[in-house]
């Protein structure tokens, strides 16, 4: 018995293994289901990036659909999404909010100035405190709220254009049907 330990360890290792590729295979690891769609988006009070003396709270942003976008300088996925949101944000028919996340406000300037700019504003949270009651895991990240502060929609991951037209787009048209 003890001379097919080793046996037994090894082939339960493969057998883990094997269930682990299986698994990658049957989802997607950006799939993270967040516990807070259709749920109120946590209260917010952040400054601009580029006036920190003017803050952006979430009650100042009630009334229409908005998409908040998480993102930051050192972020090496944002790097390959921003392309797709200067091609596309603009023509999304809503605000598109970056939120600057655990970022230095020069490099985050630097990085906007040498990238392009695709938001209508940027507000920053250096400390991640915010982004911690959203959820936030990482950067990039999109939350898409409705006119009433509700989250409908989080993306975990880089945007592209087929996501564009497959998920967000549809979910902006019934957002703005349904806005007051």
């Amino acid at each position: 018995m003890s001379r097919s330990l080793p046996l037994i360890g090894f082939l339960l290792l493969v057998g883990l293994f094997g269930f682990g590729i299986w698994w990658n295979t049957q989802h997607d690891p950006r799939e993270v289901p967040s516990p807070l769609i259709g749920k109120p988006a946590p209260e917010f009070s952040l400054p601009l990036l580029d006036d920190p003396a003017r803050m952006v709270s979430k009650s100042s942003m009630l009334g229409k659909p908005y998409l908040v976008n998480v993102f930051a300088s050192w972020c090496v996925a944002c790097g390959e999404e921003h392309p797709v949101l200067m091609a596309e944000g603009r023509t999304l028919g809503v605000p598109l909010v970056g939120y600057d996340y655990k970022d230095a406000p020069e490099d985050a300037k630097a990085w906007l100035a040498r990238h392009g700019n695709p938001y209508d504003i940027v507000i920053a949270d250096q400390p991640g405190r915010t982004a911690i009651d959203f959820g936030v895991y990482g950067a990039p990240e999109s939350f898409l709220i409705d006119a009433r502060g509700m989250i409908r929609y989080k993306h975990i991951g880089p945007f592209t254009p087929e996501v564009i037209e497959r998920e967000l787009r549809p979910l902006i048209a019934q957002l703005k049907q349904e806005a007051p």
